[in-house]
């Protein structure tokens, strides 16, 4: 069995253990599939591993197009086109929910100047001399 190569390396490695063929399938309308066909490193159909469906699309937001990728439990091409819109609705839905969090997030972050809340000469001020930070 090959050894999992160190994410913390400098060079990036292929495990020739898990390569895939990747074929796309598309409408053209409002996205593709992904077939990832799970292949030996001599290049054949890998017999004892999963065919893979990964779902795309993408949705218009204020600073462009926002790539949604979802898997799809499938058994062929038909039956992940057939899934498509419901799960691509859930993995949209999800992906507005995280962004709106994210938002929400932000937005209540507190701005501390450098050096906390001290006093201003003794009567009670914020201090000078801080620099804000941004979270």
């Amino acid at each position: 069995m090959a050894t999992r190569p160190d994410p913390r390396a400098n060079e990036p490695v292929m495990d020739p253990q898990a390569l895939f063929l990747e074929e796309v399938f598309t409408d053209r309308r409002v996205g593709a599939i992904r077939r990832l066909t799970p292949v030996t490193p001599e290049g054949t159909t890998d017999l004892t591993k999963e065919i893979l469906y990964i779902g795309e699309t993408q949705v218009m937001s204020n600073v462009g197009a926002l790539p949604i990728a979802f898997e799809i439990e499938a058994k062929s091409v038909g039956d992940a086109a057939a899934q498509f819109g419901a799960l691509a609705k859930e993995a949209i839905d999800r992906t507005m929910r995280e962004l709106q969090e994210m938002r929400q997030q932000q937005s209540s972050s507190i701005v501390v100047p450098q050096g906390g809340m001290g006093g201003m000469g003794g009567m009670g001020g914020l201090g000078g001399g801080g620099k804000i930070q941004l979270p």
